[in-house]
């Protein structure tokens, strides 16, 4: 009879036992991604606070001064700090807090308002840095995990999916920021400047903005473009943009066109040639393929703003374009983009 009893408890035991699914896998799976992605990039991510000097009627009424606050993520150990330029653009004082609870004042090193993107940077060295990762490798559906400092919460996780890439965004200036990643990582005020990271945290954009009113709809500036504007506003302290005068879009090319003129899958698109700018002035037009700038292959709008980027302002640059089913060569002279711009 005992022995009936221990067998019967033992099955009891057996059947009462969480069986693993697939699904359940799968789940597993996904929260260990979030999880080490979190942990490799968190101690890089701080908090950013912005404050300037009132307006006058609103100090007499009690409130010496504006403040904001936004996220950040440490991209030197020397202590520089990339976040968004309208996190800090108009501060008269800036404090970043650290993940080991320390406060400390930092002052802007650069602010590029057109790319939405400023450096600032903190007296200190030694400090853990985030690994960069290449937004041009970026596929739609990838797990992206959106770390930062929401309405005050500090080293806030959520997560989500590439909603769609390519997208353009306006800027506070009214320019376009071209090749803005979409995501639906929850953000918030105060993820702005936080950093988007993929499954092996490596940060393959700068979370920038939300749509009004919408769920499931954020934007990130992608990485490629963040570090070329964070090393410039490093070096020099501003952006010097090569400027084209068009607005343009990431597409896929045809494959048999591809394979017809020895292409990769990717190439962009002109939508509009401005007038009276190196582009219209060397012809190109809109519905202009381009993929090619001088010796570099253009597959998207991340490697023309490369191209721009690493060429001297006022030399030649050859775009190679397809066009009614033929390969032209056009000879542009980008200048430095307006102030007005």
């Amino acid at each position: 009879m005992r022995v009936a009893t221990i067998v019967s408890d033992v099955d009891l035991h057996r059947h009462s036992e969480p069986v693993m699914t697939e699904e359940g896998a799968a789940l597993d799976a996904y929260s260990e991604a979030v999880v080490r992605a979190v942990e490799r990039v968190g101690p890089s991510v701080v908090s950013v606070g912005a404050a300037r000097r009132a307006p006058e009627r609103w100090q007499r009424r009690g409130l010496p001064e504006l403040r904001g606050a936004g996220s950040g993520v440490m991209v030197a150990p020397d202590g520089y700090v990339l976040t968004n330029s309208h996190v800090v653009q108009t501060a008269e004082r800036i404090e970043v807090s650290l993940q080991d609870g320390r406060t400390l004042a930092a002052s802007i090193v650069g602010d590029d308002p057109h790319s939405d993107l400023a450096v600032i940077r903190v007296p200190d060295g030694g400090l853990p840095v985030a690994v960069l990762g290449d937004s041009s490798r970026l596929r739609v559906g990838q797990l992206v995990v959106a770390i930062g400092n929401p309405l005050g919460f500090q080293a806030t996780v959520t997560a989500g999916v590439i909603s769609a890439l390519g997208r353009s965004l306006r800027a506070q200036t009214g320019r376009l920021i071209a090749n803005v990643l979409q995501t639906d990582a929850a953000l918030n005020p105060g993820n702005s400047g936080g950093p988007l990271v993929d499954f092996r945290g490596e940060v393959v954009g700068i979370n920038t903005a939300v749509i009004a009113g919408s769920q499931g709809i954020s934007f990130a500036i992608p990485v490629n473009t963040a570090q070329w504007v964070a090393s410039q506003l490093i070096r020099e302290g501003r952006v010097r943009r090569a400027y084209l005068g068009i607005l343009a879009q990431t597409v896929p090319l045809d494959r048999q066109v591809a394979v017809a003129f020895g292409l990769t899958a990717g190439a962009v698109r002109v939508t509009e040639a401005q007038p009276n700018t190196p582009a219209a002035m060397a012809g190109v037009q809109p519905g202009d393929v381009i993929v090619a700038a001088g010796d570099r292959p253009i597959t998207s709008m991340d490697d023309l703003q490369l191209a721009l980027g690493q060429h001297a302002l006022g030399d030649p640059l050859v775009l190679g374009v397809l066009r009614d089913g033929r390969r032209l060569d056009l000879i542009t002279h980008p200048a430095e983009l307006p102030a007005e711009a």
